[in-house]
């Protein structure tokens, strides 16, 4: 197999779909080819809300069967990313223990106050440097542990989402650190597990396995593996398992990771995580008291970042509307928001409304009806409305990001899907008066993909990958044109969300 020919194969699992991705590298560009995607989603049955993670392995193999049939032997690798928090418990025998969890279930309502009686919520954030999100892992545990669940008991490994796949693969069991340091339950500095935290809380540690980093080889695939897809001679290697991790990795940034950041990243999709990428993590008062989180990032670094309610108002304004017979296209909706006057409403994208309304619409009007502004009497006014509101989320973070790093943020990068919103990166740019780089759309998948190429000797260093990414995939750039109006308009945004 010559280097130029060398395909490494990126199964990207997202909480709404996942997919099989051929990343095709000739040794100084790469390409992308999607192979095989399919549906996912939690399943509802008895009260509870779960993965169906037979229905996702068996996806999985179709799609790498697939890759193996149409990339005839090229293959080099595959590396799985997915969503963070959630997790899979292999007892003896390494029996999997029923279905893992999804982030959304209830039962880890409540668990804030359970775990503060056991450990002060400053102790848990100087422990692990991570923001307080109800969903995280360890208020899950918690909440098994709290509810005598028979699985815990029986548990001798826990597994992270991408972990369990990766298990699936080769056989092999360890915690891959960027989706572990999404638990709370594992300390930035020793970027290792935090059994002492664990314990106070009551949670057994002898189901936290070993810490692996990025670029970390598991192994050939199991020999069912191999006649069930096809693919032989194959290696499995850790990406960055946690998908804001890869999708940070294509940030196609010049500057060496780990140097002092003058550049941010916005992963916008359904969320927008928008951070900075540090040498080390910053466990400070003032991070704790703006509630930012330090995740594990590729090559050592740690993800500075805060997480935002991204582009989910805006999809499911237009879910609503498609459920009452107009079905607009996205570029529809971006005309339409066009043609209405600029920042004549505004809201909170983190606001509790908008969590799970059952219609977001009629919830932008109440919540703009409520704190005395004009009610949107359009679809295009809401959706001006909520993608002015969002580039003013990033214009506060912004600020934020630059008083936690000391230094000043020159531009944003934005990587993902809502790269291409022409309209919010230029609100963007304007809202923020900076300069905005946005692209490539399929940072997840590339990321996952050129740390592959890493370990494989590809590409000598995370740098250098990045300078391929640069070369390979267009980005649009933005710069400021009218960024005087946003000045009255963040007073008012400082306001409306209490400063």
């Amino acid at each position: 197999m010559s280097q130029a020919s060398k395909v490494y194969l990126a199964a990207d699992l997202g909480a709404s779909s996942g997919r099989v991705v051929g990343g095709i590298f000739t040794g100084s560009s790469l390409s992308l080819e999607e192979v095989y995607r399919f549906d996912n989603g939690g399943v509802s049955a008895a009260g509870k809300l779960q993965w169906d993670v037979l229905s996702q392995w068996s996806s999985m193999v179709r799609g790498l069967r697939a890759a193996g049939a149409q990339f005839q032997g090229r293959v080099a690798s595959v590396g799985v990313d997915t969503w963070g928090v959630d997790f899979g418990l292999l007892g003896r025998n390494d029996e999997l223990l029923g279905n893992p969890y999804h982030y959304r279930d209830s039962r880890t309502k409540g668990m804030y106050d359970q775990a503060f009686q056991l450990v002060s919520k400053e102790q848990i954030f100087a422990e692990t440097g991570l923001q307080f999100m109800e969903f995280n892992t360890v208020y899950q545990l918690l909440s098994m542990k709290l509810s005598q669940s028979p699985l815990l008991d029986l548990a001798e490994h826990l597994l992270m989402m991408p972990d369990l796949f990766h298990w699936l693969l080769t056989g092999e069991k360890g915690n891959e650190y960027t989706d572990a340091s999404t638990t709370q339950l594992v300390s930035p500095f020793a970027r290792d597990w935090s059994r002492d935290l664990a314990s106070k809380l009551g949670i057994p540690t002898n189901i936290f396995g070993k810490m692996l980093q990025p670029g970390t080889v598991l192994g050939g695939l199991r020999k069912g593996v191999e006649e069930d897809t096809g693919l032989s001679g194959v290696k499995v290697v850790l990406p960055g398992t946690h998908d804001t991790a890869s999708a940070v990795m294509a940030v196609p940034a010049a500057s060496v990771p780990g140097s002092k950041p003058d550049w941010c990243y916005i992963s916008s999709g359904t969320w927008s995580l928008m951070g900075v990428e540090t040498p080390e993590p910053i466990v400070s008062p003032r991070c704790y008291q703006l509630n930012f989180t330090n995740e594990g990032g590729i090559g050592g670094t740690t993800r500075l970042l805060k997480n935002i309610t991204g582009l989910w108002l805006v999809q499911q304004c237009r879910a609503q509307w498609k459920q009452e017979g107009h079905e607009f296209g996205w570029q529809e909706l971006t005309r339409r928001a066009e043609e209405h006057l600029p920042l004549q409403s505004l809201v909170n994208p983190d606001d509790a409304a908008f969590v799970a309304p059952r219609d977001m619409p009629a919830a932008i009007r109440d919540y703009c009806s409520r704190t005395g502004q004009i009610v949107p009497p359009t679809e295009g006014a809401v959706i001006r409305c909520a993608l002015e509101s969002l580039a003013l989320r990033y214009r506060m973070v912004l600020a934020m990001l630059e008083e936690l790093i000391g230094g000043e943020i020159k531009t944003i990068h934005i990587v993902g899907g809502g790269t291409q919103n022409r309209l919010l990166c230029q609100m963007t740019a304007d809202a923020c008066n900076r300069r905005v780089v946005a692209g490539p759309v399929e940072a997840t998948a590339i990321g996952n993909v050129m740390m592959q190429a890493v370990a494989d000797g590809g590409v000598a260093s995370i740098a250098e990958a990045r300078e391929v990414i640069r070369k390979s995939f267009k980005v649009e750039e933005y710069y400021p044109k009218m960024p005087w109006p946003w000045n009255d308009a963040y007073a008012k945004f400082q306001k409306l969300i209490g400063g």
